[in-house]
């Protein structure tokens, strides 16, 4: 299996002092532990594992390698980590399995890989609730800006200032930003429907938010990309579109003639809070 990895070990092992260099940094403890992230990593390869855990150490965070779901659930029982890097395809229950059963309890950044680049892969894992999908063989920095954004965004529970003038700037809402029947919670990062908190993954309220801060604005999928992710899109990324999805299905009556979250064809998405549908 350690064949689809080989783009991965060239990159991250180029000379052998490099990577002794990198095993030694990966057992020595941080100075500071509660500033730096802890991720958890289930995949069942383990030299995938160790090359990882190698590369995320070296660059400043706390990892925790395991191959399977039931090493994952034991995992958790220390303590929910900033994020994890999940494999789709795993002995006895699979990636997907392990999202949607994570995603009944928690909103912790999931980041699904898989050795099958299929778009319908990619869609599925994003469905059933990973924030974001790195097909096999991957670079490592892409698996780390991937991650760091992830993490970033998963800390963004109140607004963060963006320049005024910028034509993507959000307008300066109040911390409970009303539309419909649904109020947003910027500072504890929840969405409430006449009171009862709607249950959002990471993902999507932070998609929502971006929406809520940029009232009756046509955004670009790029746009949102780099709101969202900080990185620049692939042009057949559908990433956006599956998250928009999500979030219809949560905050619209008709989710197939949406009314807050409107489509502009060939020019991306309109966020009317007063929820008029054309």
């Amino acid at each position: 299996m350690c064949f689809l990895f080989f783009p991965i070990c060239f990159r991250l092992f180029r000379t052998a002092s490099e990577a002794r260099a990198l095993r030694r940094l990966r057992y020595t403890r941080p100075m500071n532990s509660s500033s730096v992230e802890r991720v958890l990593v289930v995949d069942d390869d383990p030299a995938l594992r160790e090359l990882l855990s190698d590369y995320l150490t070296a660059n400043g965070m706390v990892v925790e390698a395991v191959g399977d779901g039931a090493a994952m659930r034991r995992a958790l029982l220390a303590g929910m980590p900033g994020a994890i890097v999940l494999d789709l395809m795993l002995p006895g229950e699979d990636g997907l399995s392990l999202a949607r059963e994570l995603r009944t309890h928690s909103d912790v950044p999931i980041l699904m890989l898989s050795a099958r680049g299929e778009e319908i892969d990619r869609v599925i894992g994003l469905e059933v609730g990973a924030d974001d999908y790195l097909a096999k063989p991957f670079g490592p920095r892409e698996l780390l800006a991937r991650l760091r954004a992830l993490l970033r965004r998963s800390r963004a529970a109140a607004m963060t200032p963006t320049t005024p003038n910028s034509p993507n700037a959000p307008e300066t809402p109040s911390l409970l930003p009303r539309f419909g029947p649904f109020q947003l919670d910027l500072a504890a990062h929840r969405l409430l429907r006449d009171g009862v908190e709607v249950r959002l993954t990471g993902a999507e309220f932070d998609l929502l938010r971006v929406f809520v801060e940029r009232p009756n604005r046509v955004l670009s999928r790029d746009t949102l990309v780099s709101q969202l992710k900080g990185y620049e899109r692939d042009p057949f990324d559908r990433s956006i579109d599956i998250r928009v999805t999500r979030l219809r299905r949560k905050i619209e009556i008709d989710p197939a003639a949406p009314a807050f979250v409107r489509t502009i064809r060939g020019e991306g998405y309109l966020f009317n809070p007063l929820g008029e549908s054309t």
